[in-house]
Protein backbone atom coordinates (compact mmCIF):
# COMPACT_ATOMS: atom_id res chain seq x y z
CA UNK A 1 0.00 0.00 0.00
CA UNK A 2 1.69 3.54 -1.15
CA UNK A 3 0.63 6.96 1.09
CA UNK A 4 -1.42 8.09 -2.22
CA UNK A 5 -3.71 5.57 -1.15
CA UNK A 6 -4.11 6.84 2.07
CA UNK A 7 -3.09 10.40 2.17
CA UNK A 8 -5.59 13.07 3.28
CA UNK A 9 -6.19 15.10 0.09
CA UNK A 10 -8.42 17.98 1.59
CA UNK A 11 -5.09 19.71 2.54
CA UNK A 12 -5.42 23.08 4.10
CA UNK A 13 -2.85 25.67 2.42
CA UNK A 14 -1.98 29.23 2.66
CA UNK A 15 0.99 31.44 1.13
CA UNK A 16 3.91 32.77 3.48
CA UNK A 17 2.75 36.48 2.58
CA UNK A 18 -0.49 36.08 4.35
CA UNK A 19 -0.48 37.14 8.37
CA UNK A 20 -0.04 34.16 11.11
CA UNK A 21 -3.73 35.23 12.14
CA UNK A 22 -4.94 34.16 8.95
CA UNK A 23 -3.11 31.19 9.68
CA UNK A 24 -4.86 30.49 12.92
CA UNK A 25 -7.90 31.66 11.36
CA UNK A 26 -7.96 28.43 8.72
CA UNK A 27 -6.69 26.82 11.74
CA UNK A 28 -9.93 27.54 13.62
CA UNK A 29 -12.24 27.34 10.23
CA UNK A 30 -10.79 23.69 9.32
CA UNK A 31 -10.55 22.01 12.95
CA UNK A 32 -6.65 21.00 11.87
CA UNK A 33 -3.35 22.23 13.44
CA UNK A 34 -1.28 22.93 11.00
CA UNK A 35 -1.12 24.29 7.47
CA UNK A 36 0.99 23.53 4.66
CA UNK A 37 2.37 26.55 3.41
CA UNK A 38 2.79 26.56 -0.61
CA UNK A 39 4.47 28.81 -3.53
CA UNK A 40 2.14 28.79 -6.72
CA UNK A 41 5.03 28.93 -9.21
CA UNK A 42 3.45 28.69 -12.82
CA UNK A 43 0.12 28.42 -10.99
CA UNK A 44 1.25 24.98 -9.56
CA UNK A 45 1.08 24.52 -5.82
CA UNK A 46 4.56 23.37 -4.23
CA UNK A 47 4.57 22.98 -0.60
CA UNK A 48 7.76 25.02 1.23
CA UNK A 49 6.90 24.58 4.54
CA UNK A 50 4.58 23.84 7.77
CA UNK A 51 2.67 25.98 10.30
CA UNK A 52 1.62 24.09 13.17
CA UNK A 53 -0.54 25.54 16.44
CA UNK A 54 2.59 24.96 18.09
CA UNK A 55 4.15 27.28 15.84
CA UNK A 56 1.84 30.47 16.62
CA UNK A 57 2.15 29.50 20.34
CA UNK A 58 6.05 29.31 20.81
CA UNK A 59 6.56 31.63 17.39
CA UNK A 60 4.43 34.45 18.26
CA UNK A 61 2.42 34.62 21.31
CA UNK A 62 4.80 33.70 23.77
CA UNK A 63 7.24 36.42 22.23
CA UNK A 64 3.97 38.67 22.23
CA UNK A 65 4.64 39.61 18.57
CA UNK A 66 2.15 41.22 16.03
CA UNK A 67 0.04 38.37 15.01
CA UNK A 68 -1.25 40.78 12.95
CA UNK A 69 1.82 41.98 11.27
CA UNK A 70 4.08 38.63 11.56
CA UNK A 71 3.51 36.38 7.77
CA UNK A 72 3.43 32.84 7.56
CA UNK A 73 7.00 33.24 5.79
CA UNK A 74 8.80 35.45 9.11
CA UNK A 75 8.14 31.86 11.36
CA UNK A 76 8.41 29.36 8.43
CA UNK A 77 11.14 26.37 9.34
CA UNK A 78 13.25 26.35 6.33
CA UNK A 79 14.01 22.45 5.79
CA UNK A 80 10.40 20.23 4.59
CA UNK A 81 10.33 16.88 4.41
CA UNK A 82 7.49 15.50 1.86
CA UNK A 83 7.08 11.50 0.24
CA UNK A 84 5.20 11.37 -3.44
CA UNK A 85 2.18 9.76 -3.36
CA UNK A 86 4.18 6.21 -4.33
CA UNK A 87 5.96 5.84 -1.33
CA UNK A 88 5.62 2.78 0.81
CA UNK A 89 3.91 3.60 3.91
CA UNK A 90 6.09 1.91 5.93
CA UNK A 91 9.48 4.28 4.51
CA UNK A 92 7.04 7.14 5.04
CA UNK A 93 6.45 5.93 8.88
CA UNK A 94 10.43 5.79 9.09
CA UNK A 95 10.94 9.02 7.55
CA UNK A 96 8.41 10.73 10.33
CA UNK A 97 10.07 9.21 12.79
CA UNK A 98 13.89 9.61 12.12
CA UNK A 99 12.93 13.63 11.19
CA UNK A 100 10.98 13.77 13.97
CA UNK A 101 7.91 15.11 11.96
CA UNK A 102 4.38 14.65 12.66
CA UNK A 103 3.06 15.74 9.22
CA UNK A 104 4.38 15.16 5.68
CA UNK A 105 2.72 16.95 2.74
CA UNK A 106 2.41 14.35 -0.21
CA UNK A 107 3.45 15.15 -3.59
CA UNK A 108 2.95 13.69 -7.03
CA UNK A 109 6.01 13.61 -9.69
CA UNK A 110 6.70 16.80 -10.35
CA UNK A 111 6.39 18.33 -6.82
CA UNK A 112 2.73 19.39 -6.96
CA UNK A 113 0.98 19.13 -3.19
CA UNK A 114 -1.46 16.44 -3.48
CA UNK A 115 -2.38 15.19 -0.33
CA UNK A 116 -0.58 14.97 3.51
CA UNK A 117 0.16 12.23 5.92
CA UNK A 118 -0.07 12.74 9.39
CA UNK A 119 0.81 11.16 12.49
CA UNK A 120 -2.55 10.57 13.75
CA UNK A 121 -3.89 8.79 10.02
CA UNK A 122 -0.82 6.45 10.06
CA UNK A 123 -1.75 5.36 13.83
CA UNK A 124 -5.18 5.04 12.56
CA UNK A 125 -4.19 2.70 9.78
CA UNK A 126 -1.75 0.26 12.03
CA UNK A 127 -4.68 0.47 14.98
CA UNK A 128 -7.08 -0.72 12.12
CA UNK A 129 -4.48 -3.65 11.13
CA UNK A 130 -3.30 -4.81 14.44
CA UNK A 131 -7.68 -4.95 14.89
CA UNK A 132 -7.76 -7.13 11.36
CA UNK A 133 -4.72 -9.47 13.00
CA UNK A 134 -6.83 -9.65 16.36
CA UNK A 135 -9.79 -10.35 14.65
CA UNK A 136 -7.87 -13.24 12.60
CA UNK A 137 -6.29 -15.01 15.64
CA UNK A 138 -9.83 -14.95 17.20
CA UNK A 139 -11.35 -16.57 14.05
CA UNK A 140 -8.81 -19.07 13.64
CA UNK A 141 -8.86 -20.14 17.33
CA UNK A 142 -13.02 -20.51 17.12
CA UNK A 143 -12.67 -22.31 13.96
CA UNK A 144 -10.52 -25.26 15.45
CA UNK A 145 -12.72 -25.31 18.61
CA UNK A 146 -15.48 -25.89 15.70
CA UNK A 147 -13.62 -28.60 14.01
CA UNK A 148 -11.50 -30.28 16.99
CA UNK A 149 -14.17 -30.39 19.84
Amino acid sequence: MTIGEICNREVIVIQRDETIQEAAKLMRQFHVGAIIVIDKPNGGTVPVGVITDRDLVVEVMATELDETVITVGDILTPELFVVTENTAIDEAIELMRKKTVRRLPVVDDSGELIGILTLDDALQLLAEQLLDLAKLVRYEQKKEERHRP
